[in-house]
Parts: structure tokens; C-alpha cells; sequence
């Protein structure tokens, strides 16, 4: 699986990504020409040029946009363009639908613009359908989300990940005037991504709509593992205390053993029907529990008590503890992050006597390690045939071993 981490610790902007992207081996031959299946009036040219920030060489571009202006647009702060270009987002989806580009890449396109008119949408208080972009709907921005997609798509990327974002202050002047940075739209957008955001001293906006939206919609924010195979750096136009670089690692994933993002829920209940319990641990599980389990242990005056826990995704974790706090006794929960080790494992099936069965294996270093028949699919299979659980059980387990194991080994 190839994946891709973007390294934001100095921001992120739609031109910066797209940077990033050829100088990680884009080639801007293949770019323009998938940038002209847009069958825009205008004729868009990219142009790069090697520039160096505080010592630190990188790739900065331009798109010179005939037929709408004869001036390079500035695309690190998209808040500045010409405003005669602007269009709607329906207007842009009809051009993607329109264009003779791939379905991955119109896919990726519109997934982004939609990301963006919702956030719009949210701050001006309209409907989607109604976003006008005037803010990052000119031309440059248009090219900025579909090379995005473009090159997403030449590097077969299956996942984004990238790191936290700085959150900074200032201000900065749009066509609605002065506003607040991060700018509404971004702020909105950094929301629907769950974004951690890292204080930042600088008061120039780091963070544009376009690259907000890039990761709102595509990015995980974690550390992968991975093997680098290319690194892309794009420069911003801003002199900054700092390199005002966005760095791109692209790689396949490594096969990780510990899985993070999670938490643990856990409450002490000395005072519910113990009927409950089964009821609260399949509504967990249905929620996105991962694992629900209890623990008996022993209260304040010595009271018999069952600790109630949960391991769960963190982005289930509001969902959750509302469902702890609505069906048990409990007035609170304890959470904490964790992480834990686990194998891979793939669901197959066995012939046996008796019939199909279902069966987990167990995966290390790319070897089966361990076949394990599913309860369930055993359960019901020695019902139907009358037979002990038992029997369909070891029958399973043989046929799988004998499947899986003995082939890998011989």
C-alpha cells in the first residue's frame, strides 16, 4: 500500500501540496496535460522554479492563467485574487463531470470541493448548493485541488496521513474585509478533521482553505510506518522566521504491529441490575467498540462492583461514553489513550464434513501463524447438523491448519 505524510510544521497551502507533489517526481508534462482534459476557456501554464528558504532549497510554482488575467497568481495567500473568475460549486462539479479526466482523479477533485463548500456553506450560514467560492474558487485554486488529485492518483497514494497544524493569530484582508486568522473557512474545516492544533507565534495565515480541505478530506493525523522512497518539497511565497517549506514523504506502508488512536473507557458500577450489562455490551459493540469487557473487584464499604471497560477507536469516544452515561448507573467515566499490539489477521473459510465454516487467521511478518475457526459459524453448523459443537470445532481447525499452515511451510 502506498501512502503519503505531509509534514506541516510550517502550514499548508493548495500550491504548497501541489509543489510537493512534483518535485517528489510529478512530472509537470503529465500534470498540464491532465489539467487541460478540464476543457477550460482559459489555458493554464505551470511553471516551477527551485528557490531557497533560510538555507533550505525547495520547489515553488505559478500558474500563468491566459484569458482571465495576464499576471501570475500568488498562490500562497488565496485570499488575493482576482475576483472576476469566480465560480460556484456547482459550476465546478459540471466541469469536473465534464472533463475527460479519470474517475479517480474527479473522484478525489470532488471530494475535496464538497469538504470546501460545506465549510464555506457552514460559515456564511447558506446551502451547499448555494456556496459561491469567492474566497478559493478562482482558477489557480481550481488547479491547485485537481493537481492535488492528479498527483494523488500518479503515485497510486491509498492513504494521507499528516502531522498537527500550527494555530496561529493575525489577520488577514479578504473581499469581505478584514478577518480573523485562521480564516472561517479554514477554522471550520480544521473542525471537521478533528485536527490537533500546535500554538504558533507567527501572525501570517500558515493555513489556507485549499490545503485545510486537502487534509479535512484525505488525511489521517498520525505518524505512519513507512518506507521513503521520494521526498517532495514545496515552498510557500512568504519570508518567514523559519523555512517556510510543506515536506512530502511518499513510500509504502509498513505492516505495524501497534495500533494507536485508541482509548480506554472504564467505569465502576456498584448499584445496576446486573441484566443490563449484556444489553450496554452489545450496544457498545454496535457503537464501535472494539472490545467490551467487565472485571469484578470490590467498592467503598465494601461493596461488590463490576469495572465496565472499553477499548474503542478515539473518534467513537463521545458516541460511547453518551451510551455509558445514558444506560448504566454511572454519573462518569475515565478515559485514557493507549496503544496495543496486534497481529494481522484475515477472514477465510474451510470445507469440512459438515459443511462450510468460517475461520480467522493470524498473520506475522507476512506468514500464517495461527488458524482460528469463528465461534459463531461453529455454532450454528452443529445445530444444522446435529452434531456436538466439538466436532465441527477440531474438524475446522484441522482442515484449516492442513489449508493454510502445511502449504506455507512445505
Amino acid at each position: 500500500m502506498n501512502i503519503a505524510y505531509c509534514d506541516c510544521f510550517s502550514g499548508i497551502s493548495g500550491d504548497m501540496f501541489l509543489a510537493a507533489l512534483i518535485d517528489a517526481g510529478l512530472p509537470l508534462e503529465y500534470l498540464q496535460q491532465q489539467l487541460e482534459k478540464l476543457d477550460l476557456p482559459e489555458v493554464i501554464t505551470i511553471t516551477t522554479k527551485e528557490t531557497c528558504q533560510n538555507g533550505f532549497r525547495a520547489l515553488q510554482i505559478k500558474s500563468l492563467i491566459e484569458g482571465d488575467c495576464d499576471d501570475d497568481h500568488d498562490h500562497h495567500h488565496e485570499h488575493h485574487h482576482n475576483h472576476h473568475n469566480h465560480r460556484h460549486y456547482s459550476d465546478i462539479v459540471e466541469i469536473l463531470e465534464h472533463s475527460s479526466l479519470s474517475q479517480n482523479i474527479i473522484q478525489i477533485s470532488q471530494s475535496i470541493f464538497c469538504k470546501l463548500a460545506q465549510a464555506e456553506a457552514r460559515v456564511h450560514g447558506s446551502n451547499i448548493s448555494d456556496v459561491h467560492f469567492h474566497e478559493v474558487g478562482a482558477l489557480d485554486s481550481i488547479v491547485d485541488i485537481v493537481g492535488a488529485a492528479v498527483g494523488l492518483d500518479y503515485f497510486s497514494i491509498d492513504r494521507l496521513y499528516s502531522s498537527s497544524l500550527p494555530f496561529n493569530g493575525g489577520k488577514v484582508k479578504t473581499q469581505h474585509g478584514i478577518i480573523p486568522i485562521p480564516a472561517p473557512a479554514t477554522l471550520e474545516l480544521m473542525q471537521m478533521a478533528k485536527v490537533s492544533l500546535i500554538p504558533s507565534p507567527i501572525e501570517k495565515e500558515l493555513v489556507t482553505p485549499t490545503g485545510a480541505a486537502i487534509l479535512a478530506e484525505l488525511a489521517t493525523f498520525e505518524r505512519p510506518s513507512m518506507t521513503v522512497k521520494s521526498i517532495g518539497i514545496g515552498a510557500g511565497s512568504m519570508i518567514l522566521p523559519w523555512a517556510n517549506i510543506f515536506r512530502l514523504f511518499i513510500g509504502p506502508e509498513n505492516p505495524s504491529l501497534i495500533t494507536s488512536n485508541l482509548v480506554l473507557m472504564e467505569t465502576n458500577i456498584d448499584d445496576m441490575n446486573p441484566q443490563v450489562y449484556g444489553i450496554v455490551q452489545q450496544k457498545a459493540m454496535n457503537a464501535g467498540a472494539l472490545d467490551v469487557f467487565m472485571t469484578p473487584t470490590y467498592m467503598k464499604k465494601n461493596r461488590p462492583a463490576v469495572i465496565l471497560s472499553i477499548i474503542s477507536p478515539r473518534t467513537n469516544e463521545a458516541a460511547l461514553a453518551r451510551l455509558l452515561l445514558e444506560e448504566t448507573s454511572t454519573f462518569g467515566i475515565r478515559v485514557q489513550p493507549i496503544e496495543r499490539y496486534e497481529a494481522e489477521r484475515e477472514k477465510r473459510a474451510v470445507h469440512t464434513p459438515f459443511g462450510q465454516v468460517d475461520v480467522k487467521l493470524k498473520i506475522l511478518d507476512g506468514k500464517i501463524r495461527q488458524v482460528a475457526p469463528e465461534f459463531e459459524s461453529c455454532q450454528m453448523l452443529s445445530e444444522k447438523a446435529n452434531v456436538a459443537f466439538n466436532e465441527v470445532y477440531f474438524s475446522a481447525m484441522f482442515e484449516g491448519q492442513k489449508k493454510f499452515l502445511k502449504k506455507k511451510e512445505a
